[in-house]
């Protein structure tokens, strides 16, 4: 059977968009995810996202699929694209604001009359069990704590967004060689359910560069839960306000970690490019 999709992007984070409300299993296999996000060979993208029926009163559900075929439990940028999806689909009859199921918890988007899409992402974890990390002891907190990777000692701060984030701290973002240097985060031993890698560079305490290296996608143009990750760290090493903008090579996410409630707030855009039919 044909498969329509759309491909949307949030800072030049790029994914294949699917209407899977008419099943609670996604319409395709992550096999054949990896074929479509090829960019030589396929659609390409770095992941493809599934508009599922909701779960336990949620309007939907997302599901993710990496473009190594992985399945993370949340994307940033994904959930925004997949707000401005779900909210194309539903016409006259969409709605500004969506609570929508992942396998990180509850996540809601609001679509803006700006035409950003402003999420709650909810509240960090930082615990070592939590990210999950064997930097601390299970119940410890991962705060500048060195590890060695590539030859090299870093100093990182370890924060889950639901999905497990390595946050360094860096001189110049735009000299660390992520494509060498990412691989060997993500799996290292001290990550056992492999990790995303943040490299920041603070401009100022309300503003900082990230470049990112993705579990299961790679180099990425932009991260949306490390955004936010890298703002809690900044802040948990005391180089960053609470509101403070990321700086991504695909352009800036406003993040805000608010001090009362814990919460976390990313708002930034959503864009749909094309749309289309998968034929077999």
């Amino acid at each position: 059977m044909p498969i329509e999709f759309a491909k949307y992007q949030g800072l030049g984070n790029d994914f294949i968009l699917i209407d899977n409300r008419h099943s609670s299993e996604p319409a395709i296999t992550p096999e054949q995810a990896v074929d479509l996000c090829d960019r030589h060979f396929g659609i390409g993208a770095d992941g493809v996202i599934f508009a599922l029926p909701g779960q336990n009163g949620t309007d939907y559900t997302m599901r993710i699929f990496n473009s190594d075929g992985s399945e993370p439990e949340m994307c940033g940028n994904g959930i925004r694209c997949l707000a401005k999806f779900i909210a194309d689909l539903e016409g006259l009859e969409a709605k500004t604001q969506y609570r929508i199921h992942t396998l990180a918890g509850v996540i809601s988007p609001e679509l803006r009359s700006d035409g950003q899409v402003k999420v709650d992402m909810g509240v960090p974890r930082l615990l070592a069990a939590e990210i999950p990390t064997t930097l601390a002891a299970p119940d410890a907190k991962v705060i500048d704590v060195p590890i060695e990777v590539a030859g090299k000692s870093w100093s990182v701060t370890c924060v889950s967004m639901g999905n497990p984030h390595c946050i360094t701290f860096v001189e110049d973002v735009s000299a660390v060689a992520l494509e060498t240097v990412g691989p060997q985060f993500e799996h290292n031993k001290a990550f056992p359910q492999r990790t995303n890698t943040e490299f920041i560079q603070v401009v100022r305490s309300d503003y900082v560069k990230m470049r990112v290296w993705e579990r299961g996608a790679g180099v990425t143009l932009a991260c949306g839960t490390g955004a936010c990750a890298a703002v809690v760290a900044g802040v948990l090493v005391g180089k960053c306000d609470r509101a403070t903008a990321v700086e991504l090579p695909g352009g800036v996410l406003e993040i805000e970690w608010a001090e009362v409630s814990g919460r976390i707030y990313m708002t930034g855009p959503a864009q749909r490019v094309f749309t289309g039919c998968i034929s077999d």
